[in-house]
């Protein structure tokens, strides 16, 4: 029952990526205890749920950031955060560079330095990781069986 809960809850935020989802948001949905909510999805994913939508977001984020050379605020506004500090600070904190530094790296611009590379690499490979893992647990969770009712000839 647990693991249908997480599967529904990841189901629900996948589906609502971009929009403002709150865990109160959550509790009235799944008509859940929002401290249970939160305890089971970080026991059965190893993330909060702050931090399973935001490093999502950022990750959906990276080809708007190579491909276009919109302002960053409108690519973190269209990502589903609320301000230009708060998505630097979280791409920071996820990718371990500005986003400035990512989309220099992205288009090979020689002022960004080995070190910083090395580090976008590094944090590009675990956060795809991190979120393939996530999203294969909730394919693997096993759904009630439903039977199928054969006509006999």
């Amino acid at each position: 029952m647990e693991r249908d809960i997480i599967q529904d809850i990841l189901s629900y935020i996948d589906d609502n990526i971009y929009a403002k989802i709150t865990i109160e948001e959550l509790s009235r949905k799944f008509y859940l205890n929002k401290d249970y909510i939160m305890r089971l999805f970080k026991k059965e994913s190893g993330k909060t749920i702050i931090q399973y939508m935001n490093e999502k977001r950022i990750y959906l984020s990276l080809p708007k950031l190579q491909e276009t050379e919109d302002y960053i605020l409108k690519v973190a506004l269209t990502h589903g955060f609320t301000s230009q500090e708060y998505y630097t600070e979280t791409f920071t904190k996820v990718m371990g560079v500005n986003p400035i530094v990512y989309r220099k790296f992205t288009k090979n611009h020689p002022s960004v330095t080995e070190e910083e590379i090395s580090c976008i690499r590094k944090n590009l490979t675990e956060l795809k990781y991190q979120l393939d893992q996530i999203h294969n647990r909730k394919q693997t969770i096993p759904t009630t069986p439903v039977k199928t009712l054969t006509r006999h000839l």
